[in-house]
């Protein structure tokens, strides 16, 4: 998300005529004080980093806690000379986003928001057949879901704009959880990448991070030479239950696939993982180690910058066409950019038949769509994956390049977006029946836990 935001705001300034931009996000504890909380990423275009009393990054668990002093925060970069914004976009479903929409609410600024079927969603498959004397961790769940939903619910009824991703069914689901959209107009813009820029050392750069993959002997951190030759399973994304890393292993070792192929996860702090990730990386080193010939095969990396990413990615597409595969094993994934991205690098990737890739994805034509709900499931996918003949790998991989190319630059969602946001602060809400029928009256500000 943060390399999105950071291409959205160049792109904004630079092409889509917009003053300035200024991207919000969070310092926690000792973070604020080791860093500079205010960094310039572009002639308009600024990262400001809100100090937070947390040892954890923010969350939808723990956020409620700190909405006030967001609220805070936001208010007094507001009052700033030249630094009220006359549109704020929050992007998520979570107490942190409504902290920002009560800045804004106070100073004037409109109001965008993107909203998605979750948090409504995952609550109604969650607990669908939960008893109600359910305890512990089930009714916890049961909380945070419902402090997630009114959390959205007064999310959508104060923004002036609502965007929404595009997927199957796409905007369409939305009235289903949000029944108050049935009276809204929505924005539906699909999310895009900034284009790759070659640069000097990037030769140099792409041959050491092969020399890293393939020079570890299968110690965890590396692969063995000897297994070069073999098709390599890629998989970038944070370390978290949801991106079902642990999913992905348990699937490749129970297809067996780990006697003919390897693979490489990449994700994780590599100095301060969260309690989160620590657990997923635990769980994940255990797995492994219950086969040797999976543990010898298997590559686990903390996470890249984004750029290395990209160079590694490339790198595997042009060294080896058709043999390496950028595989999405998510519960869901909103839209993927790090699918397209792949899809860019010239990979033939593979993601969840659930969420945004659907909308971009062809099964067979320019990638692959795979069923992510079982280890079961999740294997037949990758097993018929693995087999398909290198030719139609490689014309699925050029058939995603010019998927992205075409349809999912950065520059065309930024001028759609700033086309909205000036719309938007010209003329105010705008609803498919009249200017005035979804207008709700004032709202009163949430704090403290759901």
């Amino acid at each position: 998300m943060s390399v999105l935001l950071t291409g959205l705001g160049e792109a904004l300034t630079v092409g889509a005529g917009v003053a300035r931009v200024l991207t919000l996000t969070t310092a926690r504890t000792g973070e604020a004080e080791r860093t500079d909380l205010v960094h310039r990423l572009g002639r308009a275009h600024v990262l400001v980093r809100l100090p937070v009393d947390a040892s954890e990054p923010l969350d939808p668990e723990n956020a409620a806690g700190h909405q006030t002093a967001l609220a805070w925060w936001s208010g007094r970069l507001f009052e700033l000379p030249g630094a009220r914004p006359d549109i704020a976009h929050v992007r998520f479903a979570d107490d942190a986003s409504l902290a920002v929409a009560r800045a804004a609410r106070r100073h004037g600024s409109k109001l965008a928001f993107t909203v998605t079927p979750d948090p409504h969603r995952t609550m109604d498959e969650r607990h669908a057949g939960l008893p109600p004397q359910q305890t512990g961790h089930a009714a916890r769940a049961l909380r945070l879901d419902l402090h997630r939903v009114f959390v959205a619910d007064c999310l959508v009824a104060r923004a002036d704009l609502l965007v929404a991703m595009p997927g199957r069914p796409g905007p369409e689901e939305l009235p289903a959880y949000f029944p108050q959209l049935r009276d809204r107009r929505v924005h539906v813009q699909p999310e895009g990448i900034a284009p790759f820029r070659p640069a000097v050392g990037d030769g140099a750069t792409a041959y050491g991070l092969l020399a890293r993959l393939f020079g570890g002997g299968g110690t965890g951190g590396g692969l063995d030479a000897a297994d070069r030759d073999l098709p390599l399973l890629l998989c970038v994304g944070r370390l978290h239950p949801v991106k079902q890393q642990e999913q992905l292993v348990r699937a490749w070792m129970l297809a067996g696939l780990h006697h003919r192929t390897t693979l490489l996860l990449v994700g994780g702090s590599p100095a301060d993982p969260t309690a989160v990730e620590a657990e997923v990386r635990r769980r994940l080193t255990e797995l492994l180690a219950a086969d040797p010939v999976a543990r010898r095969r298997a590559a686990l990396w903390p996470a890249l910058s984004n750029r290395h990413v990209r160079l590694l990615e490339r790198a595997l597409a042009q060294g080896r066409p058709g043999s390496a595969l950028y595989v999405c094993p998510s519960a869901k994934e909103e839209f993927g950019l790090a699918v397209l991205e792949a899809m860019e690098a010239g990979l033939p990737v593979a993601a969840p038949q659930r969420g945004g890739a659907s909308h971009y994805l062809c099964d067979g034509v320019n990638g692959r769509l795979l069923a992510t709900e079982s280890a079961g499931r999740l294997a037949d996918g990758l097993r018929s994956l693995v087999v398909t003949p290198a030719p139609e790998l490689v014309a699925m991989a050029k058939a995603g390049a010019a998927t992205v190319r075409e349809c999912f630059a950065i520059d065309a969602m930024a001028a759609s977006l700033a086309d909205a946001y000036r719309d938007t602060c010209r003329t105010g809400r705008l609803a498919d029946r009249s200017q005035d029928t979804d207008r709700e009256g004032p709202l009163p500000d949430v704090a403290g836990s759901g």
